[in-house]
């Protein structure tokens, strides 16, 4: 069995965006928080055990639930703003001059804080990226937002991007075993270029990747201090080991929460990774980006 005794809550591994600032390489998402009342209590209680167990950084999006993520996430963060990072991210159709301003005061507004660590133009958008980039830049001098960067962008739109700015800190986009497509080319020329990737739905989507058989089977050979791991953490795992990757999967309990945290003590072997790379194979060429 391999085994890890460190506590999830001692030093955790880490990604450094190009301003400098630290962060766990693990954090947590809030898509579909929200959309029940029954389960807000739950879902706050969650959040604050990440913080608690070290993890800082909380994604949302004004998308999320028109708002309801962000407010979840407002009162999951009330007290405690500075052991957070932040972030949140813009509509293409907010993406003007003016509508960028007016959704991050509406954002700041859910989630009662009044900055922003990052924030992401959500997709491209048919507005000018000049316009898009302008309006981060002055909700920066605002005070406003610390960082900008941008969210489902392929290569050639990081090549747009930066010939209109160097200073975009991050690029999320969809990462897991089924969507390797990016590990072609983009992973590997944001890395270069000073981006941090963060990977949204690391676990898949509707549970379909975490029943392939070959999770299962290693995972029976790992183990953490929770227990035998899940076919789920190998999964977080296979993302967490790269380099330059912040995952972000969402955490709906502190149960689900803490098996996450877990997940970093999982050394995946050579053995393991071939075994992965036989059942999902990697990239022989470039696909288009994939989005949901």
């Amino acid at each position: 069995m391999a085994h890890s005794s460190h506590s999830p809550s001692a030093s955790l591994p880490s990604v450094t965006f190009r301003n400098g600032v630290q962060v766990p390489n693990l954090g947590m998402g809030t898509w579909n928080v929200g959309e029940n009342p029954a389960l807000r209590a739950a879902e706050v209680q969650a959040l604050r055990y990440g913080l608690d167990a070290g993890l800082k950084v909380i994604d949302t999006a004004e998308m999320y639930g028109d708002g309801r993520s962000e407010s979840v996430v407002g009162e999951a963060i009330a007290g405690r703003r500075a052991e957070v990072y932040l972030v949140s991210k813009v509509l293409p159709s907010n993406a003007s001059r003016a509508g960028v301003l007016e959704a991050c005061r509406r954002s700041l507004g859910f989630l009662k804080t009044d900055y922003l660590d990052l924030y992401l133009l959500h997709w491209r958008s048919p507005v000018a990226l000049e316009e898009t980039v302008s309006a981060f830049e002055d909700l920066m001098q605002m005070g406003l937002i610390r960082g900008w960067g941008v969210s489902n962008f392929d290569v050639a739109d990081m090549e747009a991007l930066e010939r209109v700015s160097p200073d975009a800190l991050a690029n999320q986009i969809l990462y897991n075993l089924e969507e390797r497509g990016t590990e072609f080319d983009l992973l590997a020329r944001d890395a270069a270029s000073g981006v941090v990737t963060m990977a949204y739905s690391p676990l898949g989507q509707a549970g379909a990747l975490l029943r392939q058989p070959v999770l299962a089977e290693i995972a029976s050979r790992h183990e953490t201090s929770l227990g035998p791991a899940t076919p789920a953490q190998i999964a977080l795992a296979w993302v967490l080991r790269q380099k330059n990757m912040l995952a972000i999967p969402k955490a709906a309990s502190v149960a689900h929460q803490k098996l996450n945290i877990a997940a970093l003590q999982i050394v995946l072997t050579p053995q393991d990774l071939a075994a992965l790379d036989r059942a999902f194979l990697p990239p022989r060429r470039k696909q288009s980006l994939s989005v949901i």
